[in-house]
């Protein structure tokens, strides 16, 4: 993992600290003359690949408030490239931070335009950095990172003052609504905590007037909240020196408090306030720095092959995760696929068993598993009395004068020997194609006698009427068809009125009747 330095650059020397798990360690200072440079030099040998955050505290920062129309993308950017090169001769560290948007028909977008008065002074800095090999992540100003310490320490939202004592002096920002207004460092010399103090009150009430000289700050209003860094173990005398009025509402806090809310560990005795912005520059970096594209370059291109890794490490991770599913799938295949294999050893062995009980044959098992089947076709073509039966009671229900004497059932091929003929007398129903003994199929036939009991014996021609009622009942199914009717009389045209009325008059026995229906069997 490259070395993370935090580099603070001030007017009269510069300090370079190592940030590791949370804590600051100084690694070197080194004065701000040539022979300084010259060591810098020297010290970053063998620093190639470290991660470098530049942060300035200079007195000579210049903020300008302007507007640009409402734009997006490239367009923009052109925009804000041309207003800093109209407002600074070397744009080379200059930044625009975005103040939101003028609410008026136009929507012009408010710009807060920073830079320093003396940018030389870094660039031969800069360009050790660079020779040496280390990645420049961005170049900060404490009051860039003002709003981001205002936060952490409870002032999320409105108009405050955040004012610390670092290294270069006291350094005073005005932040509005989380963003940066204004900023301005007063050089200090050794005072004792009392004299601290009263400095601290008599340059906050001086900022305080020059911005509402600007109209920076309304004249009216609430107190305005002012929060005091105090150095450490001087809390209490902060307190007491900074009361609150009317215009400034102070709020002190101890540099171990604030170092506990930036989420600083811990930091080298005798250090600023410094300590929390560079522990917010490395941690919580804004978007805004003074840094252009081309000296920031390796560091981006470095986080892109990171973003790639990580994006590679993530798919490598998806695919094991379903590498490991699909294991777990297969290890349920075999599970299945061992317990079918025992499964069927079981019923191998059950057959083996069961197959060894059968009688001796002369014939091989194919044979015999061929014989078998044909037996069930066979079977399954072949037809039985129940459903004949059946068909023909549903019938006698609609007729109770009818008595049945006689039911004859057998399967027979039209013309076979035993077919039934039709009698003297009787009607026939000739064959036609797809019925009952047509195309020389078998066909199950169901002959039927039985005689009339209700009617008068005289009355034949109820007899007869009944009898063919009977008949036309039992041919309703398509699937039944009459074959043979022989009625108690012969009825037809061509032949004389005969039967049997004087017999059955003598006998008392009722007239009979034949009845042959016949369907093919599927």
């Amino acid at each position: 993992m490259p070395a993370t330095l935090a580099f603070y650059f001030t007017g009269s020397d510069h300090y370079l600290y190592r940030s590791a798990g949370g804590r600051l360690e100084l690694e070197a200072k080194f004065p701000a003359d040539d022979l300084g440079l010259t060591d810098f030099r020297e010290y970053l040998k063998g620093r190639r690949g470290a991660h470098v955050y530049v942060v300035a505290d200079l007195v000579g920062e210049d903020f300008h408030e302007d507007q640009i129309p409402y734009l997006r993308g490239s367009d923009r950017q052109a925009v804000i490239e041309r207003r800093l090169a109209q407002r600074y001769r070397d744009t080379r560290l200059a930044a625009a931070l975005s103040l939101g948007y003028v609410a008026d028909e136009r929507r012009n977008e408010r710009l807060l335009l920073a830079s320093f008065t003396n940018t030389q002074q870094f660039a031969p800095w800069l360009d050790a950095l660079a020779e040496a090999g280390t990645k420049l992540s961005g170049i900060y100003s404490t009051p860039l990172l003002a709003p981001a310490l205002a936060a952490r320490l409870g002032a999320r939202g409105g108009r405050c003052f955040v004012v610390s004592a670092n290294r270069a002096g006291l350094r005073q920002s005005y932040v509005e609504d989380g963003r940066l207004r204004f900023a301005r460092l007063e050089r200090t010399i050794e005072l004792v905590p009392e004299a601290l103090a009263a400095f601290v009150r008599a340059e906050t009430m001086r900022l305080a007037q020059y911005l509402a000289t600007l109209r920076a700050l309304p004249r009216e209003g609430p107190a305005l909240q002012v929060i005091v860094i105090a150095p450490e173990g001087a809390r209490a005398v902060f307190e007491r020196a900074l009361v609150s009025d009317a215009r400034l509402a102070f709020h002190t806090v101890g540099i171990e408090e604030a170092r506990r809310n930036a989420g600083l560990k811990g930091a080298p005795a005798g250090t600023g306030a410094e300590q929390l912005y560079l522990h917010l520059a490395v941690g919580r970096a804004p978007k805004e720095q003074f840094a252009r594209s081309e000296d920031r370059r390796s560091f981006v291109v470095w986080k892109l092959q990171r973003a790639v890794l990580a994006a590679g490490a993530l798919g490598f991770a998806a695919c094991a995760a379903y590498a490991g599913v699909q294991w777990l799938d297969v290890l349920g295949v075999r599970d299945q696929v061992r317990s079918q294999r025992r499964e069927a050893q079981v019923a191998s062995q059950e057959y083996a068993r069961i197959t060894a009980g059968f009688p001796v044959t002369q014939t091989t098992t194919d044979n015999l598993r061929a014989t078998v089947t044909e037996f069930g076709n066979i079977a399954a073509r072949t037809a039985s009395p129940e459903g004949a039966l059946a068909y023909v009671s549903r019938v006698l229900e609609q007729f109770p004068q009818i008595e049945l004497d006689g039911l004859s059932w057998g399967v027979e091929r039209p013309g076979s020997k035993g077919a039934p003929k039709p009698a003297p007398g009787a009607a026939t129903a000739p064959a036609a194609a797809g019925k009952p003994g047509a195309g020389g199929e078998h066909s199950q036939v169901l002959e039927i006698s039985g005689r009339v009991m209700a009617a008068q014996r005289s009355d034949y021609r109820a007899i007869t009427a009944q009898v063919q009622r009977f008949a036309a009942a039992l041919s309703t199914d398509p699937g039944w068809q009459i074959l043979r009717t022989q009625l108690p009389f012969d009825v037809t045209p061509d032949a004389t009125l005969s039967g049997d009325i004087g017999a059955t008059a003598d006998t008392g026995e009722a007239p009979r009747f034949a009845i042959s229906i016949a369907r093919r069997i599927k």
